[in-house]
């Protein structure tokens, strides 16, 4: 008596294809998943306009909110459009190749499309607000921007990197004034600084589920 239908035979082909499909999907999966731009540290995308935060941040000493202008009252940090660019470069190094680029996407109107260093998955909230407004430096996630030609990721931005800082965030906390201050430096330790500033504010930040996963 056969224990198999027929069928079974005609199957086999399909089912081998099956089998190397399902094969390649989880070596491509963890391939994905083991990327720099899945892992992201250290990641850090070429640009379409070669642009220097080590200039702009560092050397011209630019504030970061500039640019980033919905920092201190949205979720997300905006990216500037041309014109914000263009306040400047309108009378600045008109003739240089990036502002090129930059001028014909003013005058069509089609913006720049910035690839996007720092991203958490879509199922995490977070409010750039929310942490500015408590004194969390920039320096804290994005390192020292304003020492990089290019912006890369210096934080892996991970569940347990962000738990750790809620649990304890005295070390991160400075005076809000100072927040895009990327060499600023305590005169004494910093969490001892920062302790005194969230017992001040009667900041307690939540290690709840709930709280970046909505």
């Amino acid at each position: 008596m056969n224990l198999f239908p027929q069928w079974l035979n005609r199957a086999r082909p399909a089912l081998g294809i099956g089998a190397a499909a399902g094969g390649l999907y989880v070596v491509g999966l963890f391939a994905w998943g083991a990327s720099p731009r899945t892992l992201t540290v250290g990641y850090a995308p070429e640009q379409p306009v070669p642009f220097s935060h080590a200039l702009h941040a560092g050397e011209l000493g630019l504030d970061c909110r500039y640019c980033h202008t919905t920092v201190e009252v949205a979720a997300q940090a905006a990216v500037p459009p041309t014109e914000t660019c263009m306040n400047c470069h309108a009378r600045i190094r008109t003739q240089s190749a990036a502002v090129a680029v930059l001028s014909q996407s003013l005058a069509s109107g089609v913006p720049l499309r910035w690839k996007r260093v720092h991203d958490l998955p879509d199922y995490v909230y977070f409010d750039h607000s929310a942490h500015v407004a408590r004194g969390v430096a920039c320096v804290s996630c994005h390192g020292r921007v304003d020492t990089m030609e290019r912006v890369r990721q210096e934080q892996p931005l991970s569940m347990g990197w962000c738990l750790d800082c809620h649990r304890d965030p005295a070390p991160h906390v400075r005076p809000a004034q100072l927040v895009t201050a990327m060499d600023w430096t305590p005169d004494r330790p910093a969490r001892e600084v920062g302790q005194e500033l969230l017992s001040a504010r009667g900041s307690a930040p939540s290690t709840d589920c709930s709280t970046c996963h909505r």
